[in-house]
């Protein structure tokens, strides 16, 4: 009975924009926030460097814009195009100590502008009332467009990071079919595969081996 009652309430709900998912390509916006920090591996002899024992990747928050285009493939998979803005922060911290007394940390902040090409493969459920349920992967491409990979660095001011990355993402979310657009919160990740750390003899960057970009995503997006 209580199936019953539910399948009855269910076709009784009317759909908003019943002609959505028949358009071939739309477009859109995203909104989003995020959180940036780094996968760290230290090099073999980390802590014969001077006087250097704990480096650590503190992350921190930033925003993202970007342009959503969609192209409907059938029900199921659309092939999704993101380019936009993201603004992000990651901190290195470096803890020094003498003779076994901790001497200071020496925070050094990473500020970056990414101007990124995301492009995804997003699989959708069946369209149940006015919702469904999604996932995503794909790949992307990113400029960080303040980057000071090939600034002098003589006074060890900070860190040196290659100004082009590309990597992984995957995600997960939720389609809702409003009366006059649909709205899509989802969460994302993402994991650079390139090693961002540009060879330099300071120990700031010296004491690194490889340092990939790791992103958390929170994001709201209107088409």
């Amino acid at each position: 009975m209580l199936q019953f009652n539910s399948a009855i309430a269910q076709r009784d709900v009317p759909l908003n924009l019943a002609n959505y998912d028949k358009q071939v390509i739309h477009f859109g916006f995203l909104i989003g926030i995020n959180t940036t920090d780094f996968k760290v591996k230290r090099v073999g002899q980390f802590n014969s460097l001077d006087s250097l024992f704990v480096l650590e990747a503190v992350k921190q928050s930033g925003f993202d814009l970007q342009i959503v285009s969609n192209w409907h493939i059938n029900d199921h998979f659309d092939l999704r195009f993101l380019p936009g803005l993201a603004f992000a922060q990651r901190d290195l911290e470096y803890t020094f100590y003498h003779q076994g007394v901790e001497q200071g940390v020496t925070t050094k902040p990473i500020e970056s502008t990414f101007l990124k090409f995301p492009v995804d493969l997003k699989f959708k459920s069946n369209r149940i009332g006015n919702y469904r349920v999604f996932v995503t992967g794909g790949f992307q491409y990113a400029i960080d467009m303040v980057s000071q990979a090939k600034v002098k660095n003589e006074d060890a001011e900070f860190v040196k990071l290659q100004r082009h990355d590309y990597g992984y993402t995957i995600g997960a979310g939720f389609d809702f079919y409003m009366s006059m657009f649909k709205f899509s919160p989802a969460i994302k990740m993402y994991q650079g595969v390139r090693n961002l750390i540009v060879d330099d003899p300071l120990i700031f960057s010296s004491s690194i081996d490889r340092l990939n970009s790791r992103i958390f995503e929170i994001s709201f997006t209107f088409e």
